[in-house]
């Protein structure tokens, strides 16, 4: 047989056994073939994986059988290490089996050891695929020639580390110990393992950090050996500190300096560093920098500079505690070493400005006691600091340290400063955008979890005008863009409208793959009753059922445009444009969808005025209209109750909060219009719901801000049904509601007793996310005219004798409201909290409020009575915060005005 007549069987029987599935006979076939034997057969293994790409999941056996066939066969024809590379780090191609990895080995064993070593650097540099092909990477490495360096990237460090970590557990070679001892890139790699993004995972498996085997002692072991350097891991350790990050993620580096338990000449050496620390890193490090900077004040390695330098960071932080073990060192200092008060004395008053008036009054008597006669300069300097001081220390600083700006006193009349309320803004008209334009705005929102009622919307309409003016142009427009979804096969293929999601559904409508019978036949019009007290599932049908009918009009009479697209970026309607549109469809002769008409009545702003111009249409939904406008569009009656704890219901995971705490519920009665005049997705927003003993919640998360925008005229009932969620987010470990809270201050409607109740429970939520979301909404409803300060200090003080409100999440809530410069409407609600806060002698952590609410009338002038209960605790003596405060808010309500 001739060369020529052999080359082309040698790769007829490569293919051969790819397809066939006969992976260990792939080596032996590609090894004997010549180069450019190997580069012609390429082409056609990039056919055989473009065609097995486009098979769809009834061929996936067939699939799985010849991709590691063709991923070693490939492997082995490319030339180029670059090439090589990329075919073996391909998704569609990787197996992640141990023996795919011996295979590709032997096929790649024969090739020049620098193109091994570039190939393993290659793949490396691939993070996605780094951690599965790691021992692929090190087989290659192991066969590049010895002054190969080991790969540095982060995706690689974070691999080696759990290498290291799994064979240091159980693994054949034994501890960590003698897998680092065994490991030929130890020296390259250690100190990578300071410096990546992110903080290798593997380095947190371990228990006690001094104990053998474990990350921080073996690594402390290595310095002591000369293998490392100890100076790159303490240096290391400071640097990954200084970077911050969550506190887990900085575990390891604490624990392995204090495994090194740097000498003092070592600690001395990075003062700088430790200063970083204590100034700016979270509480538990700042506290442990703080005693290290003590300790070399101490042995007198610490110059008094320094010192004043850390102390004007360390008294800004926040912590009581660091600010006060911070007052006692200087006061260490200055009693040590009397002439440096010129250089100390000023850091001393850096307290003055600290939110807890105690500090400020400790900061305060150290000045006194260590301020000397003769020291005029320093006096004045002080002088102007103490401007910082709150309003009931300010006397005794001008007694100490002469005249003193005193706000409350200097004439100047106080101006209540809150944000300017929200401006509505019109949503972008879906008419004037282009084919182009419609197909990039619905590409990136069907790949997108979180649209906004904005480009949800615009993005709807716009498919619905361009599907009614060329059908067939916007589906070919919409292919390429969409290419990648699962849903678009060969030929006819059909998708089930119920896998679907959103915009989805209409584009692959547009494209041919939904048969009109299951859109008329789908979920998405039915009346399903599983989860029926689940605002999100019933507002999500809301929403389906209007892309249903837009998907089923495409296929059979395509409507012009959506009667239901909101004017305003609120979800908001305006009557004068549903009327106009209503009038419109009756020009052409179009029929309104039921959904999308009964969607358009939620969303209208209910102004009786624009009734005779709906009811002139002489139509019956413009007679609906006008209906709606004048009456029938008012929302559902609510009742407000307190509800017990209920017996445990085991299996469920959300019981625990309904077993453990007392909590206010609201109800709603029934909405018959909804149920009457409505179809059938509508029904459940018309059903009653019950606030208290609703089924668990179980709905598409990602979409919660664009469903506001299905009752946008409603902020009661929607408060309503947000309140479940907030009242877990301040009993137990719920997060994220605040977020909608706060969206919802800024829609329509009347703002009553609910949203006033949500925006109360919000204030005390767990997680400092949502309570500065509760804010925001009190401070948009405040800025709108809509807030009822007594309302909320009420629902306040309520909420706090039962326990759903925390007063020390209240008092950082309504302390971010007031420094907004808010102070008066920041008084007026906790005017009305403040009686349930002292009954009994004084809820515990009330000190603080108190606190909150003495600078608030410091700062406002606020005059009136003091609230129930405030003399007796303030009467009760001591030197507690609770009095302290106490008596700090009834001597400012006493000198109001005055």
């Amino acid at each position: 047989m001739s060369t020529a007549t052999a080359a082309p069987a040698a790769a007829s029987a490569v293919l051969d056994a790819v397809r066939e599935g006969r992976t260990h006979l792939v080596p032996g076939l590609v090894k004997p073939l010549t180069a450019a034997e190997r580069r012609a057969l390429v082409p056609e293994l990039t056919t055989l994986r473009r065609e097995i790409r486009g098979w769809d999941w009834s061929r996936r056996s067939e699939y799985e059988r010849i991709r590691p066939g063709l991923l070693v066969a490939g492997a082995g024809c490319h030339t180029g290490a670059a090439a090589a590379a990329s075919w073996i780090a391909a998704r569609d191609l990787w197996d992640t089996r141990e023996s795919v990895n011996g295979i590709l080995i032997d096929v790649l064993a024969a090739r020049d050891p620098a193109w091994l070593g570039d190939l393993a650097h290659r793949l490396a540099a691939r993070t996605a695929t780094v951690e599965s092909q790691y021992r692929l990477i090190r087989e290659l490495l192991l066969r590049a020639p010895d002054d190969c360096p080991a790969p540095t990237g982060d995706a690689f460090v974070h691999a080696w580390a759990r290498q290291m970590a799994h064979r240091g557990h159980g693994g054949s070679t034994g501890t960590l110990r003698l897998a680092l001892h065994a490991e030929p890139y130890v020296r390259e790699l250690v100190p990578r393992l300071f410096e990546t993004a992110e903080t290798a995972v593997a380095l947190h498996w371990y228990g006690a950090p001094g104990a053998p085997g474990c990350w921080p002692a073996e690594l402390a072991a290595l310095a002591a050996q000369g293998t490392v350097e100890r100076r790159m891991l303490l240096d290391g350790c400071l640097a990954r500190l200084l970077r911050g990050g969550r506190p887990a993620g900085l575990t390891f580096f604490t624990d392995l300096l204090g495994v090194l338990e740097p000498t003092e000449d070592e600690q001395a050496e990075r003062t700088a560093d430790w200063m970083a620390l204590a100034a700016d890193a979270h509480s538990p490090l700042a506290g442990h920098a703080q005693q290290v900077l003590a300790g070399l004040f101490e042995a007198g390695r610490l110059p008094a500079e320094r010192l004043a330098e850390m102390s004007a960071a360390v008294l800004f932080r926040p912590e009581k505690k660091l600010v006060r073990a911070q007052l006692v060192l200087l006061g260490k200092a200055l009693r040590r070493e009397r002439d440096d008060r010129s250089v100390l004395l000023p850091a001393v008053a850096a307290a003055f400005g600290h939110a807890d008036t105690a500090l400020q009054e400790r900061a305060l008597k150290l000045v006194a006691a260590h301020l000397r006669p003769e020291d005029d300069d320093l006096r004045t300097e002080l002088a102007f600091q103490a401007d910082l001081l709150s309003p009931v220390h300010r006397r005794a600083a001008a007694d100490l340290l002469g005249a003193v700006a005193d706000a409350v006193a200097d004439g100047t009349p106080y101006t209540e400063t809150l944000p300017p309320a929200p401006v509505r803004r019109r949503l972008d008209s879906a008419a004037q955008l282009s084919v182009a334009e419609t197909v990039e705005l619905v590409a990136a929102l069907v790949k997108s979890r979180r649209p906004t009622t904005e480009e949800f919307e615009t993005a709807f309409d716009a498919l619905v005008r361009h599907a009614h003016r060329d059908r067939a142009e916007l589906g070919v427009a919409l292919r390429p863009a969409l290419a990648d979804r699962p849903w678009i096969g060969d030929g006819g293929y059909h998708a089930d409208p119920e896998w679907l999601q959103g915009l989805e559904l209409v584009a692959a409508t547009v494209m041919g793959h939904i048969r009109f019978y299951d859109l008329r036949a789908g979920r998405g019009l039915r009346d399903d009753r599983s989860g029926r007290d689940c605002a999100h599932t019933a507002m999500a049908g809301v929403t389906g059922a209007r892309l249903y009918e837009a998907a089923a009009r495409i296929l059979a009479d395509p409507l012009p445009f959506l009667l239901a697209t909101p004017t305003w970026d609120t979800g908001s309607l305006e009557p004068s444009d549903l009327v106009e549109r209503l009038a419109a469809y009756g020009r052409l002769g179009v029929e309104p969808e039921p959904a999308d008409f009964g969607q358009a009545l939620l969303r209208v702003r209910r102004d009786p005025e624009a009734a005779p111009a709906a009811a002139a249409l002489g139509t019956p939904e413009g007679a609906r209209l006008a209906a709606w406008l004048t009456g029938a569009g008012e929302p559902p009656r609510t009742v407000r109750r307190v509800e017990e704890p209920a017996p445990p219901r085991p299996g469920w995971w959300g019981g625990r909060m309904r077993e453990s705490v007392r909590r206010i519920v609201v109800d709603t009665e029934e909405r018959p219009v909804l149920s009457r005049d409505f179809p059938a997705p509508f029904h459940r927003l018309g059903r009653a719901f019950n606030g208290g003993s609703a089924d668990p919640c179980y709905h598409w998360e990602g979409r919660e801000l664009a469903q506001l925008a299905v009752l946008p005229e409603d902020r009661e009932t929607q408060a309503v049904m947000l309140l479940p969620e907030l009242t877990a987010c301040a009993a137990v470990e719920e997060r994220g509601a605040g977020q909608r809270l706060s969206r919802l201050a800024e829609m329509g409607g009347p703002a009553g007793p609910v949203l006033h109740l949500a925006v109360a429970t919000g204030l005390g939520a767990r997680h400092a996310e949502d309570r500065l979301a509760a804010v925001d909404a009190l401070l948009v409803l405040a800025a709108r005219g809509e807030l009822g300060a007594a309302t909320l200090g009420q629902d306040l003080a309520e909420l706090l004798a039962l326990g759903t409100v925390k007063p020390n999440r209240l008092a950082d809530a309504l302390r971010t409201a007031a420094g907004t410069g808010a102070y008066a409407t920041t008084w007026a609600v906790l005017a009305g909290a403040l009686p349930a806060l002292l009954a009994d002698g004084g809820l515990r952590g009330a000190g603080e409020v108190l606190a909150v609410a003495a600078e608030c009338v410091e700062a406002c002038g606020a005059a009136g009575p003091e609230p129930a209960g405030l003399s007796a605790v303030a009467g009760r003596g001591g030197s507690s915060q609770l009095v302290a405060q106490a008596g700090r808010l009834r001597t400012a309500l006493a000198t109001a005005g005055v």
